[in-house]
């Protein structure tokens, strides 16, 4: 599979800073597979919306900062996605586009430029 499928434009000003003052006034999104649909709800509603056989399923991540802007030698953007800590100073990371992911590789981030990010391993 192609991870590039899965990829949607999502603005930031959708994405909740804070949670809702009161947790069961937060959005919910339903998938309606009888009619192939989705709905927009609020999770009070969730006990209204079960029925005897659905499949909950419940997602407790979270989410942190971690995507990065840069650039390469050239000027071309590099996006990377920091996925785990190897070590205090090394990350394992997914980086758009791959082709620019070579072993010692400089980048320099966009949002500050006096901070250099250095390929150590593909």
């Amino acid at each position: 599979m192609d991870l590039s499928e899965l990829d949607y434009d999502l603005p930031s000003e959708l994405i909740a800073q804070t949670p809702a003052p009161s947790r069961d006034a937060s959005r919910l999104l339903v998938v309606d597979r009888a009619r192939a649909g989705l709905e927009d709800h609020m999770f009070a509603e969730l006990p209204d919306l079960l029925r005897a056989g659905d499949c909950l399923v419940v997602n407790n991540s979270r989410v942190i900062p971690a995507r990065i802007l840069a650039r390469d030698a050239g000027g071309r953007p590099v996006e990377l996605l920091f996925i785990e800590p190897v070590d205090q100073h090394r990350w394992r990371a997914l980086v758009r586009p791959g082709r620019r992911c070579r072993k010692g590789v400089e980048l320099v981030v966009d949002d500050a430029p006096a901070l250099r990010l250095r390929i150590v391993g593909v």
